[in-house]
């Protein structure tokens, strides 16, 4: 009896000690993983230009409706476009390829040119452009068209020569999982970053870079939390533009 009850005993603290190591086994994991994550979060952002510009040079969106200041009655605003040399849909792909944004704000993706959008009183800039199989805005001449109009009782937007920007991607309010890149894609109006002296800077949190080509830009090592990304189009000597579109503000939350 004394044997049996020894053994039983025995067997306890061999389950106890082995139940402790697991414990420790378990919570040294979790301090490696708070580690790793620790290094990552404290590695600087960078930014790197993405060498991937993809070119249709025989691509061509054209816009009917609206006309330039044509005035709108509030409500169903017609868009009529003619797309040349390029398919609105692939085998290859199921993404809308024609894009439209209106005064600044996220694109909206379409599959066909001709429709109606609901819209209010004001003053509107149109840019729509055609986008290639992975969504990035295809930036040769031809391949994007703007144009201002008005719905109600509205006053035209002061005219302006000055060239503007407009932001593919990221949308507002995007979220990316954690250690994913954020992806800038834009397209510069009524200029040319070369032949115009302007560049675009890129700011977000602390951390900001220029450059001087519309190439899309890979934005790695961003930590878990809410960031506000801003787009700014300058001239060289960082005079600021005074169009409406010169810049654009998105977040982005990294969880």
């Amino acid at each position: 009896m004394n044997k049996i009850l020894f053994s039983f005993v025995l067997f306890c603290l061999l389950l106890s000690s082995c139940s402790g190591d697991n414990k420790e086994r378990v919570q040294s994991a979790e301090d490696s993983i708070q580690v790793a994550q620790a290094t990552t979060d404290s590695l600087p952002l960078t930014f790197s230009s993405m060498d991937s510009l993809t070119f249709y040079p025989d691509a061509m969106v054209e816009l009917f409706t609206p006309l330039g200041n044509q005035i709108f009655k509030p409500g169903k605003v017609p868009f009529e476009f003619n797309v040349k040399n390029f398919p609105l849909r692939t085998s290859s792909t199921s993404i809308p390829r024609l894009r439209m944004i209106l005064n600044g704000s996220d694109p909206e993706e379409y599959s066909s040119p001709i429709f109606q959008k609901e819209l209010t009183r004001g003053t509107y800039r149109v840019v729509a452009y055609l986008v290639d199989e992975k969504g990035f805005a295809l930036k040769n001449f031809g391949n994007y068209v703007d144009r201002d109009f008005m719905v109600g009782d509205s006053r035209a937007f002061p005219y302006s020569a000055e060239p503007y920007i407009a932001v593919n991607f990221p949308k507002n309010g995007q979220i990316l999982a954690y250690g994913e890149p954020l992806l800038l894609d834009f397209l510069i109006l009524g200029g040319d970053l070369a032949l115009d002296n302007l560049k675009v800077k890129v700011l977000i949190g602390g951390d900001s870079t220029e450059v001087t080509s519309p190439n899309s830009i890979r934005i790695t090592n961003l930590p878990k939390g809410d960031h506000q990304l801003r787009i700014q189009l300058l001239r060289k000597d960082n005079k600021e533009l005074d169009g409406p579109f010169s810049s654009s503000t998105k977040t982005v939350f990294v969880r």
